[in-house]
């Protein structure tokens, strides 16, 4: 296997079914479940846990590949979905209300769908929403100035602005960029409407993507994404806390929006957000990492501002290769069991053990302003019975802090503040 290949295979999707929980005034909160979950209409009884994990590496193949390549273009660009995406958000659109199922995405700056007439679209197994039957909906004008905001967007000949967007593994959505109205549903009975929601009916959408999703949730920055539109309702703030990789409970992740996304408290510090373009990731300043009292430098410079991206659908951390050679040498002198090759390789770094008990080493992520301690079930996974790997790997590709570094962690986003903050949390409690 090629380095370049092997490089591919280093990331994670991890899926979410989300259910509305509970609505408060100007914030709410929705349920994260596990694709691999046995709530997850996606669950597979018959694969066991590791054959989730190697099957999730898998999935992100063009994610990898493409992640910071896009990101370095002047087009709209988003996280590559391999098979059905990184999260998935029930909600609904139209009037009357639409179900359908959406791709959570911060690396997206649109809210696309699927929808009638399909010119060409992809093989989604739920129905595809008809804007015929909305009486909410109404398509933008060209001359508008949101037209003019979204990146790629054109003119077709009856006056519609319509919106392109091309991934990295060439799937690709085109439709009409409209004005609609978005819907949360609640399980308490209540529900949250949001109307004059841009969204891009898409009649023209193929590639990777099928299954019951029917498009993106762009959670990303730029003004057509859902965190922007909705930034005077939630006050710019949103906020997540992931359960470990390893609970095979029902329990769920928390999704927060609005004042129930505030995260503070005893134990919270909190970095910067660095504005980049393209504006859309959220970029940001990683100073170091430390292996117990062994300090590894990120940045060979000062003033390397905004060097790496948090994100919350990519699973592995990825580092610059002389970061991640350090860092692996840091842990090797710390950790004394036998090391072994893993038997997917994916991997670097693995190690043989005889128990679930063994202290593995203490990694803390030193950000700007912010030292966030990673629990080691968020450093170092199980790949195979008795084969514990480190969940970290060097990349070519550019560097992003992956969501099972962000396992037990309350991270909170606040885009009026400019800030990211960070609590250790029990998860499974909240």
């Amino acid at each position: 296997m090629s380095k370049h290949s092997f490089l591919t295979l280093l990331f994670f999707s991890l899926y979410f079914i989300i259910s509305f929980s509970h609505a408060l005034n100007n914030s709410f909160s929705v349920e994260l479940i596990h694709r691999d979950s046995p709530k997850s209409p996606l669950y597979q009884p018959t694969q066991n846990k590791y054959q989730h994990l190697v099957n999730s590496a898998r999935r992100s193949i063009n994610r990898a590949n493409h992640f910071y390549k896009n990101s370095l273009t002047n087009t709209p660009q988003s996280d590559v979905i391999h098979e059905s995406g990184e999260y998935l958000m029930t909600y609904s659109v139209g009037t009357p209300p639409f179900n359908i199922y959406g791709i959570i995405d911060t690396g997206s700056d649109i809210v696309w769908l699927q929808c009638e007439p399909c010119e060409q679209c992809y093989n989604q197994t739920t129905p595809i929403f008809n804007p015929s039957k909305s009486s909410s909906y109404k398509n933008i004008p060209c001359s508008s100035d949101l037209c003019q905001s979204v990146r790629s967007s054109s003119c077709k000949d009856q006056n519609i602005c319509e919106y392109t967007i091309k991934y990295g593994d060439h799937s690709h959505s085109q439709g009409d960029l409209s004005i609609e109205t978005l819907t949360l549903d609640s399980t308490t009975g209540h529900s949250v409407a949001f109307p004059k929601t841009t969204i891009g009916c898409g009649h023209s959408n193929t590639g990777t993507f099928h299954g019951a999703a029917s498009g993106i949730v762009g959670l990303g920055l730029g003004p057509a994404s859902l965190t922007t539109q909705l930034k005077s309702s939630i006050g710019g703030k949103f906020s997540y806390c992931l359960l470990p990789y390893s609970d095979e409970s029902n329990r769920t992740s928390k999704l927060n929006f609005g004042e129930a996304a505030v995260v503070s408290g005893n134990g919270v510090s909190s970095t910067p957000l660095v504005k980049k373009d393209p504006p859309i990731f959220y970029y940001l300043t990683l100073e170091a990492f430390s292996v117990e009292n062994d300090r590894v430098l990120f940045s060979e410079g000062s003033g390397d501002e905004g060097n790496i991206i948090i994100d919350s659908g990519t699973t592995l951390t990825l580092l610059p290769d002389y970061v991640y050679t350090n860092l692996e040498s840091a842990v090797v002198e710390k950790v004394k069991l036998d090391r072994v090759d893993d038997p997917n390789q994916i991997f670097s770094l693995c190690y043989s053990i005889t128990s679930d008990d063994y202290d593995f080493p203490l990694i803390t992520a030193h950000f700007k302003g912010a030292d966030v301690q990673l629990h080691s079930t968020s450093t170092f996974v199980k790949v195979a019975d008795g084969i514990v790997c480190f969940a970290f790997q060097s990349s070519e590709i550019g560097p992003i802090f992956g969501n099972l570094a962000q396992q037990n962690l309350l991270v909170g986003y606040d885009i009026q503040q400019n800030i990211v903050s960070f609590k250790a949390t029990d998860c499974t409690k909240l």
